[in-house]
């Protein structure tokens, strides 16, 4: 009799108390089914271990203007096409591209398996020389004693760095399945609230 009572008021406090302490108790409910059950749910369907990640660079954006304006943009000393053409990617090619205008920071992408990548496909990698996971395109694909390796580059850079250039199938956690906008600015500002206090 007193565990039913205990857990009708437990229940009456979560869902229907209003007080400071109810809703500080529903962030941590909320953190923890999110993080423990839907998170983990959700990588295990989609096969991969980080199935959502934010953007958190603007490596990806498109300047405003015209597809034509960004293919045809100056960028250091040469063009952009001219810097996809040194990789076999015409207009036409990128034009079939998915998010063919980038995205931009403060994005979120829904991530799947990193199976079968191809030329164009946004892919989202570690690296030993960044804390945080790349998310660039993929501009060449090619085999290395047997081993696959992907070129990425970032559709706003003016070329590829070092360490996208032999990227592995190890570093790889997923590819981009689809964006959602503006919701990861829920987590870069949360990381920068961070380093205010000197958490991060």
């Amino acid at each position: 009799m007193k565990f039913k009572t205990f857990l009708r008021k437990t229940w009456h406090f979560i869902w229907e108390d209003n007080s400071i302490w109810s809703w500080i108790v529903n962030i941590i409910l909320a953190f923890i089914l999110i993080k423990f059950l839907v998170y983990p749910g959700l990588g295990f369907v989609l096969g991969t271990s980080h199935p959502i990640v934010a953007v958190v660079s603007s490596s990806m954006e498109h300047p405003e203007g015209s597809f034509d304006d960004w293919w045809n943009r100056e960028c250091g000393q040469e063009r952009q096409k001219d810097i996809y053409s040194k990789s076999g990617i015409s207009k036409t090619a990128f034009e079939g591209f998915e998010y063919k205008n980038g995205f931009n920071k403060g994005d979120i992408m829904l991530l799947r398996s990193a199976k079968k990548v191809e030329i164009g496909e946004v892919i989202v990698f570690m690296t030993d020389k960044r804390p945080e996971p790349i998310i660039h395109r993929v501009v060449e694909v090619r085999k290395n004693n047997g081993d696959i390796m992907y070129k990425t580059k970032g559709d706003n850079n003016c070329g590829s760095a070092d360490f996208e250039q032999t990227i592995s199938e190890e570093q790889l956690i997923g590819k981009s399945l689809f964006k959602v906008p503006l919701l990861g600015w829920i987590k870069i500002g949360f990381v920068e609230l961070l380093k205010l206090a000197g958490f991060a």
